[in-house]
């Protein structure tokens, strides 16, 4: 126990550990089961890795986050703790190196995903490593009432039995009472031990903007706030139009969604990360487990679906410290909008089957077969070939795979092919455009046998590591080369794969049953419901209201969201508005926006003292924009 914290300075470099952090360790140290909540940035990663550094034997890691994994074996390999990960997109020869690096080597660390535990190869394995501890990240995706559910995360009770003396240290910034019981039930807790950080934040201004033009007030808010910025939407289109308006206005930023490369999707995020471009504007597959510490505001364009889904995400800002901005902009069309979406999410169960049907006919599987079976799986091709509204469909896969049926992942192996597309002796007579690629063409023709005559499959980051170079620049001198005709090159993907946990059954059996339809739809409704009280709520200071939903008995306004400001206002001087309102005007005309922004005080106060100025006819519109004085 004592030598805890002489591992964090030997380490990590801290004196002190940060509030909670050292509680947990010691709990774990004493082989509890435990389950900490601690907020976004709270420095969840120092519990496990402590931990398991004064254990005997490996910290197994489980979480669903592949940017974390490679970021957190990257630190501490620079800190001399011998870590790896297994994650989608490595070749079986690097798999079973690391495997066997676990099992014979004196490895601390082994990242995987929850996907991973699927496979038996992998389980039989797993058995022959020495774990001292499992640490599950994320652990509110083994809740079914949790709002990310993954069925992948029930497997970690089995892997339970493979280490009965093991204890579990569960982590998760967002949990519910009723989602804080069903993670320990589902771990196997020994017993209920559960340890929470308040997840107050003081440095972060929650803002609620109930605005018509939502594209005004995103320019509006980027232009006065500098500094780092994430821009969440919910749909992979609606990320790159807001992208490019962002550009043609001045504001420089990119656009990040799941539907991108893993290589294009690295790239991206890396520039953000080095800040060379300032604002990403993102669905929800950007910023889980990327620590950028600076992000000074987090803008959702459109509403999540829960309270646990806007605080994770908000969260993401002011990681640092230093003040920050979590704006949520809305008005009643969005907010009709979000009450739809429970019709979305829980299509018809007829719906649902249909679902399945055609999906046993895209993969032209029979009655009876395809179990064990997975199948590239491109959710557009097939949501176009058999004309299906798309929210609808993913509603029912997901459903789907709650009940049972299958399941879609991305942790199936998809690598890399090339073969060269002219013979050696023409090759010869090829000039490169600089050295590397030079070094590149000798590497592949002495690394790969029969590269000239078919397919050989690659690892870009093998190459990487050969060369002294990173992925990105092998990937694009491969692609470089194959735009000249030199290689074929096939790059590996993470599309998902649609896995089947039971042969395909006649659509007549399909049964859709209570826990995974209608209770599950009624948490959904509950969660929808909090999100409209939340918005629409005039008197309660936002961030109580958000930490009072997962069941914190905080009573402290904080002081510096939009609803605390409002409260500490003055009641308006409507008079002294008026008159503002009447000098402004009479220097020079102006747009009604910029009139308001120009006026101190409430904006729906000014618009209202407008209103009244139009009425008594003190001022009028000289054109259809522009106000003046009469």
């Amino acid at each position: 126990m004592s030598g805890i914290r002489e591992l964090l300075k030997q380490y990590w470099n801290y004196e002190e550990f940060r509030s909670l952090q050292e509680e947990i360790i010691r709990a774990v140290l004493s082989g509890k089961d435990t389950l900490a909540l601690m907020p976004t940035g709270g420095g969840k990663s120092i519990t496990y890795q402590v931990s398991a550094l004064a254990m005997e034997g490996m910290g197994l890691v489980i979480t669903p986050l592949i940017a974390l994994m490679k970021d957190q074996v990257e630190d501490l390999k620079a800190r001399n703790i011998p870590a790896e990960a297994l994650y989608t997109g490595m070749a079986p020869d690097q798999v079973e190196s690391v495997i066997n690096k676990c099992i014979y080597n004196g490895i601390k660390f082994l990242y995987i995903s929850p996907e991973r535990l699927a496979s038996e190869k992998f389980r039989t394995r797993l058995k022959q490593m020495q774990v001292g501890l499992i640490a599950v990240d994320e652990a509110h995706c083994i809740s079914q009432w949790g709002y990310d559910f993954r069925p992948s995360y029930l497997r970690i009770a089995e892997v339970r039995t493979f280490f009965p003396q093991a204890p579990v240290l569960a982590l998760t910034a967002t949990a519910t009472p009723e989602v804080v019981r069903d993670i320990q039930k589902q771990l196997n807790f020994r017993e209920e031990y559960v340890l929470s950080k308040s997840f107050r934040r003081d440095n972060l201004a929650y803002v609620v903007r109930k605005v018509n033009n939502k594209l005004d007030e995103l320019l509006h808010i980027l232009s006065r706030v500098q500094g780092s910025a994430i821009v969440y939407v919910r749909k992979r289109d609606r990320a790159e139009e807001l992208s490019r308006f962002l550009n043609e206005n001045g504001i420089g930023s990119d656009f990040y969604h799941a539907g991108l490369s893993p290589l294009l999707r690295e790239k991206k995020q890396e520039d953000w990360k080095d800040n060379l471009v300032r604002v990403m504007v993102s669905t929800n597959a950007f910023g889980m487990g990327i620590d950028k510490p600076d992000v000074r505001v987090v803008v959702h364009f459109d509403i999540p679906d829960s309270p646990e889904a806007y605080f994770q995400e908000a969260g993401r800002a002011g990681r640092d410290g230093q003040k920050a901005y979590a704006v949520l902009l809305c008005n009643e069309a969005t907010v009709t909008a979000l009450k739809e979406r429970i019709t979305q999410g829980y299509p018809d169960k007829s719906f649902i089957r249909r679902v399945y049907e055609c999906l046993g006919n895209y993969f032209q599987i029979a009655e009876g077969a395809g179990e064990g079976f997975a199948f590239e799986f491109d959710v557009i091709d097939f949501i176009r070939n058999f004309k299906l509204d798309q929210v609808r469909t993913l509603s029912a896969l997901n459903i789907l795979q709650v009940g049972g049926y299958l399941e879609c992942t991305t942790d199936v192996n998809s690598r890399s092919r090339i073969c060269f597309l002219v013979s050696r002796e023409r090759l010869d007579s090829y000039v490169p455009e600089n050295e590397f690629t030079e070094r590149l063409l000798i590497l592949l023709m002495r690394r790969y046998a029969g590269i000239f005559v078919q397919y050989i499959y690659l690892n870009e980051q093998a190459l990487a590591d050969e060369l002294g170079a990173n992925r990105r620049r092998v990937y694009e001198a491969l692609i470089t080369l194959a735009r000249v005709k030199i290689i074929s090159y096939v790059p590996g993907n993470d599309r998902p794969y649609v896995v089947y946990h039971q042969p395909r059954l006649p659509v007549g059996y399909v049964t859709i049953g209570k826990e995974a339809y209608e209770d599950r739809k009624k948490a959904y409704e509950g969660k929808v419901r909090e999100m409209v009280r939340y918005i629409e709520e005039p008197d309660t200071c936002r961030q109580l209201s958000l930490i009072r939903y997962f069941g914190q008995k905080e009573t402290i306004p904080c002081g510096i969201c939009d609803v605390c400001l409002q409260n500490k206002k003055p009641r308006p001087d409507r008079k002294a508005i008026r008159n503002s309102l009447l000098e402004i005007l009479g220097r020079q005309d102006m747009e009604l926006k910029a009139l308001v922004r120009e006026v101190q005080g409430d904006e729906k106060e000014v618009l209202a003292q407008i209103r009244v100025l139009l009425d008594e006819n003190r001022i009028y519109y000289k054109t259809p924009i522009l106000l003046s004085v009469k």
